[in-house]
Order: C-alpha cells, then structure tokens, then sequence
C-alpha cells in the first residue's frame, strides 16, 4: 500500500530542492492523502508549451510528452521524488497495487499559473 510521510518528505525534498535549484524552478513539495508526494512547480525559465497555464504531468509519459530541458528537468525531478527506496510491485492484470509512494508534478495550478521569467 503506498503510503508517504512528512519524515519521507523531508527526506526526498533535499534532492528536489537541488534539482529545482540547478534549473532555477520555484516549487513547493507536499503529501497528498499519505500516499502521494506533490510538487507543484510555480515559476521558471522552461517553456514547457502548455496550452493553458497549468498543466498534470503524466509522470509515466515524460519521454514523449516533453522535449529538451523540460524533458531533462522532470525526469531528473521525477528521479529524486522517487528516492532510493522506491518501489513497484503493482500488477494491474489482477487488480494488485504496491508501491512506496505515487509522484505528481504539476506546472502551475488551476488558481495559481506557472510563470514563465527570463
């Protein structure tokens, strides 16, 4: 059963931290429901040609959603939200679900927009 603490939060966010650091994103890193840890991307220089202002990434399909360095910057973001002690066990041809923990990213949010600076 996936399940996150504020402990593993803590944890995971000095590598987030970094990577939103070295690609000068502003974000902020939150749990969802103990199962889910969020980060929500509010401001940077990647365009990531969104049609709205806002976006959810599919963490699962980065590799062809995304190109360049916001390709690079979520999938290296999306390395250090999973940590050194994730894993997936799910098997979703017998409705079996086990894993450490799910990741969500988003690009702005539905009240808050990303803001693309220079």
């Amino acid at each position: 059963m996936a399940y996150v603490s504020q402990t593993d939060k803590k944890e995971l966010s000095v590598g987030i931290k970094k990577v939103l650091k070295k690609y000068n994103m502003k974000g902020s890193i939150a749990v969802r429901h103990h199962s889910s840890l969020v980060v929500n991307i509010k401001s940077g220089p990647i365009d990531f040609n969104m049609r709205d202002d806002h976006d959810q990434v599919n963490v699962y399909w980065i590799h062809e959603h995304y190109e360049g360095v916001a390709k690079e910057f979520l999938t290296e973001l999306l390395v250090e939200m999973k940590g050194t002690k994730y894993y997936n066990n799910d098997n979703a041809m017998v409705d079996y679900f086990d894993r450490s923990h799910y990741c969500d990213i988003n690009v702005g949010q539905w009240n808050k927009p990303y803001k693309k600076v220079a």
